[in-house]
């Protein structure tokens, strides 16, 4: 079971980006899925979650901002960010949880820089 995020990148403040953490190894069409970050310096913090039934939870700070989305079918979790900060500026983790037995699946971290 692997998670691969992508689409990290510098991006000037205002601007967006659109990450996308693609599953592989079996369908996450049951899974909860879930985005966070850790700024340099600072611990993991939740950013966005969509449960298998679409239900869908942002952190107070990005709300009006970005967008988490899935594709069941291409096994994918999306996070579209617009009108990025400084602040938004860390590594940007994916992860999967199965709601059954709570067991946690996290991909590797894509990195957004945020200029001002």
């Amino acid at each position: 079971v692997q998670l691969q995020a992508s689409g990290g990148g510098l991006v000037q403040a205002g601007g967006s980006l659109r990450l996308s953490c693609a599953a592989s190894g079996r369908s996450f069409s049951g899974y909860g899925l879930g985005w966070f970050r850790q700024a340099p310096g600072k611990e993991r913090e939740f950013v966005a979650a969509v449960s298998s039934g679409g239900s869908i939870a942002y952190v107070d700070s990005v709300k009006g901002r970005f967008t988490i989305s899935r594709d069941n079918a291409k096994n994918t979790v999306y996070l579209q960010m617009n009108s990025l900060k400084p602040e938004d500026t860390a590594v940007y983790y994916c992860k999967a949880r199965n709601p059954w037995d709570g067991m946690e699946y996290w991909g590797k971290g894509t990195q957004v820089t945020v200029s001002s």
